[in-house]
């Protein structure tokens, strides 16, 4: 009896406890999603999943998945939601379905310092070359939008810059935070094209059907927002971006 009472125990403990929260992300995207000095994840995305887990009283598990992958990983069910600076495009809609909005941003172009670019017409010349990151709603933008120039395609960010600040390409057009981030790190050789291409919002990704999951997730980010937790966070990560956006007379993300 004794045992028997034990493995009940132990049935009904191991039932209590609430299923993680499994998260992707593609931890390569700082501010919004990175690895710290300490090896662990940090960022807005991650303390944004951080805050949801909490809300939802469940324990957080963040799995780190390039950004290709995430969207198959939520379908096979090896993640719950996508948290990851991810465009609300219709495209993705067919696959997955999006929270609403926490995030506004836009697309612009990362341009070689002496580049006489003004904006897209500028751009879109036979002869020039405007590389994009493999997955994001600039390859789609630029394949849709650019007649003239030739679409170079690549799988890194970093590998995209590097096509600019060596003089291979006339531009790499991504969003415009880490178009602002890549202008500042590489000054002497590009400068940031901010006005937006393309004006985006970024939601949280989940499976179609999940509409309990879904509920709680919108429930959350009204909250969240109304909390000033959006507005801690700009401070925290973004105070440098928020302030280069308003001297340009930009919209600001959150």
């Amino acid at each position: 009896m004794r045992i028997f009472l034990t493995l009940l125990a132990s049935i009904l403990t191991a039932a209590a406890e609430p299923a993680p929260l499994r998260v992707g992300m593609d931890l390569s995207y700082p501010p919004f999603e990175t690895i710290g000095a300490d090896g662990q994840p940090t960022g807005v995305s991650v303390e944004l999943a951080q805050a949801l887990a909490t809300n939802l009283e469940r324990p957080l598990v963040i799995e780190n998945i390039p950004f290709t992958g995430l969207i198959p990983a939520l379908k096979s069910g090896k993640i719950d939601v996508i948290i990851s600076s991810m465009t609300a495009s219709p495209e993705r809609a067919k696959a997955v379905v999006f929270s609403d909005p926490y995030l506004t941003t836009g697309l612009a172009a990362l341009v070689p310092t002496a580049s006489t670019a003004k904006g897209l017409d500028d751009l879109d010349q036979p002869g020039r070359a405007v590389v994009v990151r493999q997955g994001t709603t600039g390859e789609v933008f630029a394949r849709a939008k650019l007649q003239n120039a030739r679409v170079l395609t690549l799988d890194k960010e970093s590998a995209c810059v590097l096509e600019v600040t060596q003089g291979k390409a006339d531009a790499f057009i991504y969003d415009q935070m880490s178009v602002f981030q890549n202008a500042k790190r590489n000054p002497q050789t590009t400068r940031a094209l901010l006005d937006p291409l393309q004006t985006e919002s970024w939601a949280i990704a989940l499976r179609p059907g999940n509409n309990n999951l879904l509920a709680q997730v919108n429930a959350f980010l009204a909250k969240f927002r109304t909390s000033g937790g959006f507005d801690r966070l700009s401070e925290k990560y973004l105070a440098e971006e928020k302030s280069a956006f308003a001297a340009q007379d930009i919209p600001f993300v959150f």
